[in-house]
């Protein structure tokens, strides 16, 4: 013995027991993983004819066969036990005895089918899972097995999303990136180089086409993806997997430094178009998609091994599951060794555009706080097929709920009942249309006549975007979304002394020489209590309140005349309440509808709105305060501040200078003075009751404790 352990002995002896060790995250995902694959692997391997669309059983199944196949390359590498490597050979090797005879699929879509899947974008997702499961195993199969598998299965269906699906190969959008990244992918893991070269600079290796146009294209300067952070989210996981793969074996190229780190700032701004960890829902957003999605569980894992960010861990601690990769087992690791910080979530413009000039996302917080006030401002472009017309729409979330709310996709996502799973008819016949949205509708007629056509040709001018401390604001305008009619709106969260909340200002307006309808709803989400006139309703029946551009399927529900010019609309949403006080046009009516007329097939979710409506010869101006108050609590059963602290809203104006005034029941005022003109040093005035009040900068907030008015 040496001294040392002499001396150890010595010592008073331990306990027997030996205290468990807490599994991290990352272990309990792998331990489930091998759990699942265990109980298959003295199962047959079961690979179905294709004979159902998304949702059905045979989709599914291949889909599931993919994720066991991933699931099992990884842990061979994970682990190193041979059993994993095998399995996943065994239901590779069944799908290369039936994949070549497959022709396109019986429910195939009329654009881009697959073989496999009714459409060939399931295909590359296909691939791009089982192409890295191969890559995990190749080295323990035998020559025999590698030229089976390689041969029949995944040259065949690399051959059959390139060069047999060439449109959608060299297509600049999300499914030419899975096809670019599915086949890249099969290149580097059977080790041939001209996939990988199709994959990066299209088929025909000019470089107008593949991975790197993808790259170049769909993302703004920003990181923006033009069809919102749904499809972001869903490109995301192509882009920062195939890019890794890239990085890999070709380092030369610096993939995760190309257009200023462009990757890795697609990441965060994923992360950052989210609110109670759910993706802002513009566009054909299913709403129940946020940053727990498995293309963000890569995406995170891997902007964590690329910068060491530990505000990260913080979102890996708010996703709560991981991914079978070594850079997700890290963060999982220094996750539970405490090292997380919180995540910067900031008030922002994303610019939209490959060059950031067609308009952009703006997204302005009340504070640091994620589930705080947070309003976001749609000035983006089209954002292609799955595009709303809902120029400078606007939603707004507070306490982890959405307030003013979007309807976002009209569609039940794989539930073959309801129209096979596709996007229902009703997404582009009301979804789609302008008056589902918070945006200004002129003449009962959605933006650009509803041709996606004509908006991709045009983009909101965007106008200055300013944070402080007191507000973060931005304006935008367009004047292409209707004929002779331009549009314009501000909106700034405002953190004033005479509210014990931020509240939101939000300045309308159009400008026109004729006579138009003007209709601006606002899609509450929360109980009606309150409201500062009489509403009629009829008790006996309802009548949809349009015919066409999706004034059809809403109900007229009732309808009302505010007095004096000033609209307030209170409503509970949870424990808090919400009021929007307006300062309206003489006749100004109000129309409450509910979303469900010429709906017989129950495919809409019963929602509610509330319709600022006025017949103008010039122009119509709303200017609204949006203001959080109050609490509700019926578990201890009191009632705080239910009603509004506001007065009345008044618009001044100078030109193109505009004045918003809010004065309060108990005698304050708040204002907050408008420019378009971003020249910081530049002297605007405009008069208010009387009084000329002066600022410099776009934007500037007066408060009447703290002088200016």
């Amino acid at each position: 013995m040496t001294a040392c352990q002499s001396q150890t002995s010595t010592q008073a002896p331990t306990s027997t027991s030996v205290k468990s060790v807490e599994m991290t995250g990352f272990d309990k995902t792998m331990h489930n993983a091998k759990k699942r694959i265990n109980a298959q692997m003295d199962l047959p391997v079961n690979v179905p004819v294709p004979k159902d669309a998304g949702g059905g059983y045979t989709h599914e199944k291949h889909k599931d066969n993919a994720k066991l196949m991933y699931d099992a390359g990884q842990l061979y590498t994970l682990s190193g036990e041979q059993k994993y490597a095998d399995y996943a050979a065994k239901v590779m090797l069944a799908y290369a005895d039936v994949y070549p005879d497959w022709g396109l699929h019986p429910e195939q879509k009329e654009q881009d089918p697959g073989r496999m899947f009714w459409q060939n974008l399931n295909e590359s997702w296909w691939l791009v899972h089982v192409s890295q499961s191969y890559g995990a195993i190749k080295e323990t199969l035998s020559q025999e097995q590698r030229d089976k598998i390689e041969t029949d299965l995944l040259r065949n269906v690399a051959d059959f999303l390139s060069d047999g699906s060439p449109t959608t190969f060299n297509k600049i959008h999300n499914h030419g990136t899975w096809a670019t990244a599915a086949v890249g992918l099969t290149g580097y893991a059977i080790g041939d180089d001209d996939y990988v070269q199709q994959a990066l600079l299209g088929l025909d290796k000019s470089g107008e086409a593949g991975f790197l146009k993808q790259m170049d294209k769909l993302f703004s300067p920003d990181g923006y993806y033009n069809e919102g952070p749904y499809y972001q989210r869903y490109a995301l996981m192509p882009f920062v997997v195939f890019g890794q793969a890239v990085q890999k074996n070709n380092p030369e190229q610096k993939i995760f430094e190309k257009r200023d780190g462009i990757l890795k700032k697609a990441i965060y701004t994923t992360i950052q178009q989210s609110y109670g960890g759910l993706f802002f829902p513009i566009n054909d957003a299913i709403k129940d998609k946020g940053i727990a999605t498995t293309e963000l569980l890569h995406g995170v894992a891997i902007a964590y091994d690329l910068t060491g960010d530990k505000g990260l861990l913080s979102i890996a601690e708010a996703q709560g599951k991981y991914v079978l990769t070594s850079e997700s087992r890290k963060l999982s690791e220094d996750l539970a060794a405490g090292k997380a910080t919180p995540f910067d979530y900031k008030s922002m413009r994303l610019r939209d555009g490959e060059n950031g000039t067609e308009g952009g996302l703006d997204i302005l917080r009340a504070s640091a706080d994620p589930n705080d006030l947070t309003v976001v401002a749609k000035n983006t472009s089209q954002g292609l097929g799955h595009g709303h017309f809902d120029k400078l729409g606007l939603l707004v979330f507070d306490a982890g709920h959405e307030v003013i709310r979007d309807y976002a996709a009209a569609r039940f996502l794989n539930v073959e009942a309801k129209y096979g799973g596709h996007y229902l008819p009703e997404n582009n016949l009301y979804a789609k249309q302008t008056v589902a949205h918070n945006a200004l509708v002129v003449d009962e007629t959605s933006h650009f006549l509803g041709s996606t056509q004509t908006g991709n040709k045009h983009a909101p001018e965007l106008g200055p975007f300013v944070v402080s401390d007191e507000m973060t604001a931005t304006s935008a305008d367009i004047d292409t979304a209707y004929d002779d009619v331009g549009l314009s709106r501000t909106v700034a969260v405002v953190n004033a002394d005479a509210f014990p909340k931020p509240i939101v200002i939000d300045l309308v307006e159009a400008h026109a020489d004729a006579s138009h309808l003007y209709d601006l709803p606002f899609h509450y989400n929360g109980h009606l209590v309150e409201t500062n006139f009489e509403v009629q309703a009829n008790p006996v029946s309802r009548t949809p309140l349009g015919a066409a551009n999706g004034y059809e399927y809403l109900w007229r529900a009732a309808e009302a005349k505010p007095e004096d010019g000033f609209s307030q609309i209170t409503w509970l949403l949870d424990r808090r309440f919400y009021t929007v006080s307006t300062s309206v046009p003489e006749n100004t009516s109000v129309v409450f509808a509910q979303t469900g007329a010429n709906d017989p097939n129950f495919n809409l979710r019963n929602e509610s709105a509330f319709i600022l409506r006025a017949q103008k010869t010039d122009g119509v101006t709303y200017a609204s305060v949006i203001e959080p108050h109050g609490e509700y609590n019926p578990i201890v059963e009191y009632t705080l501040e239910s009603h509004s602290r506001v007065k009345s809203v008044s618009h001044f104006e100078n030109g193109p200078e505009d004045f918003v005034l809010i004065e309060t029941k108990d005698g304050q005022s708040v204002g907050l003075g408008m420019s378009s003109d971003p020249d910081t040093a530049k002297e605007h005035t405009v008069t208010v009751n009387g009084k000329a009040l002066s600022w410099t900068g776009p934007y500037h907030l007066f408060q009447s404790e703290s002088g200016g008015l």
